[in-house]
């Protein structure tokens, strides 16, 4: 699957599609379940693209850990808390109606997280 956006094409593999797969369905159990939602599709449809997005900009690429546990953070803060919520909301409920992607995503939230790629490292600083 082939992503366009801002003139740079990205390629996404079977990890990345799962994760905006997971993505996907929790803000739709959320927007059409919670309580607390807002009364705009628009929101929700913009907030996916964004997570889309991000996803396929990761600096882990297939390797990535769970977002939670990501020493980047790639989310804009308000983005990151309403993301926060949704997955805090969405997550028990996604059990009884996506098992299979529940499994997974517990799966890979074990999963170690791997060495930050060598150029997206902090540059040591030189001493003058």
């Amino acid at each position: 699957m082939y992503a366009s956006f801002e003139g740079v094409i990205a390629m996404s593999g079977p990890r990345i599609q799962r994760e905006k797969k997971t993505i996907r369905h929790m803000i739709a159990l959320y927007e059409r379940a919670c309580p607390n939602a807002v009364n705009n599709p628009e929101h929700y449809a913009g907030l996916n693209a964004y997570a889309e997005k991000r996803l396929d900009k990761c600096v882990f690429g297939e390797e990535k850990p769970a977002c939670k546990q990501c020493p980047v953070h790639c989310y804009q803060p308000a983005k990151r808390e309403e993301m926060k919520q949704i997955m805090r909301w969405a997550g028990p409920r996604m059990l009884w109606r996506h098992p299979i992607l529940t499994v997974q995503h517990l799966i890979d939230d074990k999963r170690p997280v791997p060495e930050l790629p060598e150029k997206y490292r902090p540059k040591p600083k030189r001493d003058e």
